[in-house]
């Protein structure tokens, strides 16, 4: 028998004192039987961080990245079918960040491993010319901190200031300060 999703439910206010973006999401998440609870998290906040203002240029979407390779992790449309913005999480292969750098608006990746900087050195050559590109790096040891916030319920409160990004569910708070390994504001 197959193992199915365990689900969460996230209640999540964001505060991004930096851009002037305040935010209340409600989202139910399916975390796939091989997720970790850390790689939930990431996609979490990478949600949150992206989520358009309001719907009228397409919603932010959970991906079935888990279940087929060639989707991502977050996806936004436009209300036309047109991709706008395609969201990885960890480190994805040069071939498949070509690919989707040319079909899609704005391209994000949130890699959250040791060898972040290492897989990105790898690669950043070969991406001097792409300019829809951006690339953040979770630090190892804060990204396994914010998976030890997760709850199958959730309160989760987002502040970030002056780059530093505050995540604080049920009192207790990981500060996470994010790299930005490619890409322009």
């Amino acid at each position: 028998m197959a193992l199915k999703a365990i689900i969460y439910k996230a209640k999540v206010s964001l505060s991004d004192l930096d851009h002037n973006v305040y935010a209340d999401h409600e989202l139910t998440i399916a975390r796939h039987p091989s997720e970790t609870e850390e790689r939930m998290m990431v996609r979490l906040l990478a949600f949150v961080l992206n989520a358009p203002e309001n719907n009228d240029h397409g919603l932010l979407e959970f991906g079935k990245d888990m279940w087929e390779a060639d989707e991502p992790a977050l996806s936004q449309h436009d209300l036309t079918g047109l991709l706008m913005h395609w969201i990885e999480l960890g480190q994805p292969d040069e071939k498949k960040l070509v690919r989707v750098c040319g079909r899609s608006k704005k391209v994000s990746v949130y890699s959250f491993a040791n060898t972040a900087a290492t897989w990105w050195a790898g690669l950043a050559g070969k991406f001097t010319r792409v300019n829809n590109l951006n690339v953040w790096q979770i630090p190892a040891a804060e990204s396994e901190a914010l998976g030890g916030l997760a709850q199958r319920s959730m309160d989760l409160t987002l502040t970030v200031q002056e780059g530093v990004l505050f995540a604080e569910e049920g009192g207790r708070t990981v500060e996470i300060r994010m790299v930005k390994l490619c890409g322009g504001e």
